[in-house]
C-alpha cells in the first residue's frame, strides 16, 4: 500500500438516524475504490463494516467500524457509525478519531431522530460536516423536500452543491452545481459515470440552485461579497476555495444526492470529499495537557507522538484491538510508548489499517492516520498514547454513565463461570456496560445505555463466550426501619442435663437519622454482663439486623443501647448472650414502629421542550418530585427524583412519548419511605417469595 502524508488523507465519519444508509454507502465507496471486488448488501450479510454475528442478523450497525479506501492518490479513512440511540456512545467515541463528517438524511423521511443526536455531537466538538441526501432511487424520493427538512432543522447554511438528475426509479446521476456539468451512472452498479451537459430541463433550476450557492458563500465572505456585487458573479476557484474556507469555520454545510444501494452518485460523493473537506494537516491545534499545563499540539508528523485510542475490541479469537487516532508524530510498529492515564509504557504489538475486520500491515503509524495495533496490555478506550518522556495527554473521551440495569441470571454453573471470564472483554470494549453483584440482592446486575444494548450483550455473551443468561427485572433493595422506640429484654434460657445456656439482656432501641445506618452503645455498669459478654451481644444484634421482621430486609437507621441485664457463672456464653441478642432485637423491632424504605433515584431526563409537560405528568405518575429544569436551545433538562421501583419500565415510556428524542440517566440518591399501601404489596411478596413466614408480618 502506498504511504500518505497528512495532506493526502481525509478522516470521515458516516453518521445518522439509524437505517439512512451509512453502511451501505461504505460499501459502495469500498467498491467503487477497488478495496472490494463486488458491492456489498446489509440485505445479504456481507458488508464490510457489519461483520458482527448482531449485526448482520439484525441488519443494523451496533458498533463503529473502520476502513479505507483509495482514491485520486488520496487515502479515505471511514467511519462507519451506529444510528439507533443505545449505541450513540461509540458514534460520539469515533467522532474524536475524525476531521470531519457525512451526514446520511434518508430522501424520502428527511431529517429523523437520530439526526438530530448526531448534530448535537457535531456541535459540540466543532467538525466540518457534509450531508448526504441518500436513497434517492426509494418510491416517494424527493430531493427539494429531504433539503427542505435538513434547512428547517438546521438553518439554510445547509445548502446543495449537487442536485439529482431524476428522482425514485429515474434517479440515474447528479448535477455539480459547481462546474455545471452531469454525471450520468450506469445502472448496473458498477458506479461508473459519464460526464454530459446539463439537461435541457434541468437548465433552468441547476443555474438557480448555483446561484443560491454563489450567494450564501459571498454572504460569508466581505471580500467575496465585494466582488460578486462589483461583478455579479465568482469565479470557479472564489467559489471553490470560499466554500471549503466556509465549510472548516461551519459556515455552510454543502448537500449531495446519492443511491448507495444503487452506486449512483458515490464517485461524484468522493470527489467532493476531497475537494472540500479538510486534510489532517489543516485541522486546527487540538488542547493537550503537557507537564500539567494546557497547550495546544500541531499535527505536524515532524512533532511528539500522540494518539488517542478511540475504540477497543476485544475478541476471543484474536485477542484485544486498539484502535487510535495519531494527531502528532510516527510511530513504528515495535515502539514502546508512554500511557500517561495508567502511567506505564506499552509496547505496540505491530501496527495496521482496518478493512472492517481484516488488517492491513502498515509500516508506520503517522499523523493524521488511524491505525490499529493488539496486545497492549493496560490501555483503554480514551486513554493517550505518547512518547516517552513527552508527558502529554489528549482529553479523555466522555462516556455516557449506564441508565438502565438488569439482573442477569445463567442457566447454569457452568455459565456463570464463563460471564465472571467474559465481562472483563465485553466492558474492555463497551465502556458504558458494567457487570456489578448486588450486595442486598445477591443479583449480578448488567447495567447500560437501555434494553437493546443489554439484549445484544447477552447475545454476545452466548456467541462469543458460550455463557447463556436470561435478563429479568433487577429486585429492588428495599431496606427496613424504625419509626419509634422500644425498651425490651432478651432472655435465653436452656437447660439440657449438664451444662446449660443462659443470656439476659436489656436494650433500648431508637431511630437514627436517614444514612447513619446502625450505632451500637454499651452502657452497662456494675457487671450486670460480664465485659466478655459485650461483643456477643453486639455481633448478635448485626446478624439478626440483615433480616427485619417486615418483608425480611436488612435494617438500617437505627441505634441499639445495652443497659442491663444478667448472667450465670456455668451457663452463660458467647452462644447464649447472641442468642438474647436475636430474641431481644425481634421483640424490639416489633415494638419500635417497623417501616419499609425504598431506593430513590436523582432522574434526568433530557427532551425537547414540547414533550416536557407529558414528562412530567409522567413522572408524577410514578411518584415522582421534579426538582428543576435547565434549558440547553430546544432542549430541556428535567430533574427529578424518583422511587427506583417506578423506573424498571421508564425507558420504553419514555421513546414512545417523545419519539426517541428523548435520553435519560439516573443514579441512587436517597432511601425514603414506602407509602404504606405499598408496604402491604411487598410484604406479601415477601411471603410469597419464603422471605418471612406469614406469621412474622
Amino acid at each position: 500500500m502506498k504511504d500518505y502524508t497528512a495532506d493526502k488523507i481525509r478522516n470521515i465519519a458516516l453518521i445518522g438516524h439509524g437505517g439512512s444508509g451509512k453502511t451501505s454507502l461504505a460499501a459502495a465507496i469500498l467498491f467503487d475504490g477497488g478495496a472490494t471486488s463486488r458491492l456489498t448488501k446489509v440485505d445479504k450479510g456481507n458488508t464490510v463494516t457489519d461483520f458482527e454475528p448482531e449485526e448482520i442478523e439484525r441488519k443494523i450497525s451496533i458498533s463503529s467500524a473502520v476502513c479505507f479506501v483509495e482514491w485520486k492518490d488520496h487515502k479515505i479513512n471511514i467511519v462507519d457509525t451506529p444510528g439507533y440511540s443505545n449505541f450513540l456512545w461509540d458514534t460520539k467515541a469515533s467522532l474524536r478519531a475524525v476531521d470531519g463528517a457525512a451526514v446520511l438524511v434518508d430522501s424520502v423521511a428527511g431529517v429523523e431522530v437520530g439526526t438530530e443526536k448526531v448534530w448535537e455531537m457535531l456541535e459540540e466538538f466543532g467538525l466540518p460536516r457534509v450531508f448526504v441526501v441518500n436513497k434517492m432511487d426509494r418510491e416517494n424520493a424527493n430531493f427539494g423536500r429531504a433539503v427542505e427538512s435538513i434547512q428547517q432543522f438546521f438553518g439554510r447554511q445547509a445548502v446543495p452543491v449537487q442536485m439529482p438528475v431524476g428522482e425514485e426509479r429515474n434517479f440515474r446521476g447528479v448535477i455539480d452545481l459547481i462546474g455545471q456539468k452531469a454525471y450520468i451512472f450506469e445502472k448496473d452498479e458498477s458506479g461508473k459515470a459519464k460526464e454530459e451537459p446539463l439537461p435541457a430541463d434541468l437548465k433552468g433550476e441547476a443555474e438557480k440552485r448555483f446561484k443560491e450557492l454563489v450567494e450564501m458563500i459571498a454572504e460569508n465572505d466581505e471580500k467575496l461579497m465585494e466582488k460578486y456585487l462589483d461583478k455579479g458573479e465568482l469565479s470557479g476557484d472564489d467559489v471553490r476555495d470560499g466554500l471549503k474556507a466556509q465549510i472548516r469555520a461551519h459556515q455552510i454545510f454543502p448537500v449531495f444526492a446519492v443511491s448507495a444501494g444503487q452506486n449512483i452518485g458515490v464517485a461524484t460523493f468522493l470527489d467532493g470529499i476531497l475537494g472540500l473537506m479538510s486534510s489532517p494537516a489543516e485541522r486546527p491545534d487540538i488542547p493537550v495537557t503537557i507537564n500539567d499545563k494546557d497547550e495546544s499540539l500541531k499535527p505536524d508528523a515532524d512533532g511528539p507522538f500522540a494518539a488517542l485510542v478511540f475504540k477497543t475490541v476485544s475478541d476471543p479469537y484474536t485477542g484485544r484491538i486498539t484502535m487510535m487516532r495519531v494527531f502528532s508524530g510516527k510511530a513504528n510498529p515495535d515502539a514502546v510508548v508512554a500511557n500517561p492515564a495508567k502511567e506505564t509504557d506499552e509496547k505496540l504489538g505491530g501496527l495496521f489499517f482496518l478493512q472492517g475486520k481484516e488488517q492491513t500491515p502498515a509500516g508506520q503509524a503517522k499523523a493524521g492516520d488511524l491505525v490499529a495495533t493488539a496486545k497492549l496490555k493496560v490501555t483503554a478506550t480514551g486513554d493517550t498514547l505518547s512518547a516517552k518522556g513527552a508527558n502529554l495527554t489528549i482529553p479523555r473521551i466522555k462516556f455516557p454513565a449506564p441508565s438502565i440495569s438488569f439482573a442477569i441470571e445463567p442457566k447454569t454453573r457452568a455459565d456463570e463461570d464463563r460471564i465472571s471470564q467474559a465481562s472483563h472483554r465485553l466492558t474492555e470494549e463497551d465502556p458504558t456496560l458494567s457487570f456489578a453483584r448486588d450486595a442486598d440482592t445477591s443479583q449480578l446486575l448488567i447495567s447500560g445505555n437501555g434494553e437493546l444494548h443489554l439484549r445484544i450483550v447477552t447475545e454476545k455473551l452466548k456467541k462469543r463466550y458460550n455463557a447463556d443468561v436470561e435478563l429479568k427485572p433487577p429486585k429492588i433493595s428495599y431496606k427496613e426501619t424504625i419509626k419509634g422506640r422500644a425498651d425490651v429484654q432478651g432472655r435465653h434460657k436452656k437447660q439440657t442435663g449438664g451444662r446449660g445456656q443462659f443470656g439476659d439482656i436489656w436494650i433500648k432501641m431508637e431511630p437514627l437519622p436517614r444514612g447513619k445506618d446502625f450505632e451500637f452503645e454499651d452502657k452497662i455498669f456494675g457487671g450486670s454482663i460480664p465485659r466478655n459478654f459485650i461483643p456477643s451481644v453486639q455481633k448478635g444484634i448485626e446478624e439478626s439486623r440483615k433480616k427485619g421482621v417486615l418483608a425480611g430486609y436488612p435494617v438500617v437507621d437505627f441505634k441499639v443501647i445495652l443497659y442491663d441485664g444478667s448472667y450465670h457463672e456455668v451457663d452463660s456464653s458467647d452462644i447464649a448472650f447472641k442468642i438474647a441478642a436475636h430474641k431481644a432485637f425481634k421483640l424490639a423491632m416489633q415494638d419500635a414502629k417497623p417501616t419499609i424504605l425504598e431506593p430513590v433515584m436523582n432522574v434526568e431526563v433530557y427532551t425537547p421542550e414540547a414533550y416536557l409537560g407529558d414528562i412530567m405528568a409522567n413522572l408524577n405518575g410514578r411518584r415522582g418530585k421534579v426538582q428543576g429544569m435547565e434549558q440547553k436551545g430546544i432542549m430541556r433538562t428535567l430533574k427529578a427524583v424518583v422511587p427506583m421501583s417506578e423506573m424498571l419500565d421508564f425507558e420504553p415510556t419514555l421513546t414512545s412519548i417523545t419519539g426517541d428524542r428523548g435520553s435519560f440517566k439516573m443514579e441512587f440518591s436517597h432511601y425514603d419511605e414506602v407509602p404504606s399501601h405499598l408496604q402491604q404489596k411487598i410484604i406479601a411478596e415477601a411471603v410469597k417469595e419464603g422471605r418471612v413466614r406469614p406469621e412474622e408480618e
